[in-house]
């Protein structure tokens, strides 16, 4: 079984499920919208809980919506009590104070379940928090507490060191959900967002501990790297180890979508033992290493995927990384990038897609050195 860490009276397993990338019924996961594939999904949430995962976790907008309603028809055949339901407030879908009722009331709805275990404000960044603060976002989740519709409230993070302490000193949290793995420790700063955070006793949630997949599938040169340290272990189970070596997080979510990457990160989490200083040593020299190859920190969320133009962005940038990495020749990533329907070719630089990248990426300008790289 899966290792547990603390909460309050309770336990939570160290892994949790991330419903943002469930298995589909097409391959071109973020061209058309596709469906869950509900079968394959339940058995994933199957094989979770039989091995100890008790912490599920979906949104409003993942899975173009679609990612609630599964996750609560998933989880219904099981006890209420044995697994805990996170879902999140995205506040910049909210014109006004009132549509926050709206929309909560529509995630209990898809769901099918009469209240969450962790409730987080979405993706606060400094004009998400501010937006929050103006419409009384979390006097509204209190309310929801006291009515027994939330369990714990807490925020997910994508905002500056500074927007956090202003977060964190604002109200009390129960928790936080950070973005936390050995390549953005520095690159992101998700150091000194864990110290504030573990400094102010609040309990910490783990999301894109692979950088969307991005640390399972290294250059070779790194996994060569890590297969000499431990040719036991795979490659993801470096970012996992890393981020379950500290002691304030609680549980770490993974957008796993198949029963092997499943399996993997329930035997890193099973009996887990922290890293000593040369594994962190081995994980500082990767991060080092893809720091080199030039490549776009884009995690496949798909928060920019509201674009006027229909622009595949992360389908553009990963065709680019790909071949930053040597994962492909270019002669391979041209391929690639050509057979996406809507490409760079087709953007209008109209920014909106960069307001809502948690990575902050300056994606216009992005796009324009992806467009000049394949096209000349």
């Amino acid at each position: 079984m899966v290792d547990k860490r603390k909460f309050k009276d309770t336990e939570v397993s160290l892994l949790g499920l991330g419903a943002m990338r469930l298995p589909c019924k097409t391959s071109l996961k973020r061209e058309n919208n596709p469906l869950i594939d509900y079968k394959k999904g339940q058995e994933l949430v199957d094989l979770a809980y039989k091995n100890g995962v008790n912490y599920f976790d979906t949104a409003y907008m993942y899975h173009v919506g679609k990612s609630e309603k599964f996750i609560g028809t998933a989880l219904k055949k099981y006890p209420r009590d044995s697994y805990f339901l996170a879902d999140k407030l995205p506040i910049w879908m909210c014109p006004k104070a009132s549509d926050m009722e709206k929309i909560f009331k529509k995630q209990l709805d898809r769901t099918g379940h009469d209240y969450f275990d962790f409730y987080l404000l979405h993706s606060l960044i400094k004009e998400n928090f501010e937006k929050c603060e103006k419409f009384g976002a979390y006097d509204f989740l209190c309310e929801k507490k006291k009515q027994g519709k939330i369990k714990n409230i807490g925020f997910s993070f994508h905002g500056t060191i500074d927007d956090l302490k202003n977060i964190v000193s604002a109200h009390h949290w129960d928790f936080a959900q950070i973005q936390m793995n050995y390549l953005d420790w520095k690159n992101q700063d998700a150091k000194t967002q864990y110290e504030i955070l573990t400094d102010a006793s609040i309990p910490v949630v783990v999301m894109e501990p692979v950088r969307g997949g991005k640390l399972a599938e290294v250059p070779k040169d790194i996994e060569a790297m890590f297969k000499k340290a431990a040719p036991e272990k795979s490659v993801a189970s470096w970012a996992i180890g890393f981020v379950a070596s500290h002691s304030n997080v609680i549980t770490i979510l993974s957008g796993m979508n198949s029963a092997e990457q499943m399996n993997d990160n329930l035997n890193t989490l099973t009996d887990f033992q922290p890293f000593t200083a040369r594994e962190y040593k081995i994980c500082e020299n990767a991060a080092a290493m893809l720091n080199k190859n030039d490549v776009i920190p884009c995690t496949g969320c798909d928060y920019c995927g509201d674009c006027p133009k229909s622009v595949k962005i992360s389908s553009i940038f990963n065709a680019y990384n790909k071949v930053k990495t040597g994962e492909l020749t270019k002669a391979e990533g041209s391929v690639l990038y050509n057979k996406i329907d809507v490409n760079a070719a087709d953007c209008i630089y109209c920014g909106k897609c960069s307001n809502h990248c948690p990575q902050a990426i300056e994606i216009p300008e992005k796009i324009r050195e992806v467009n000049s790289f394949f096209q000349g």
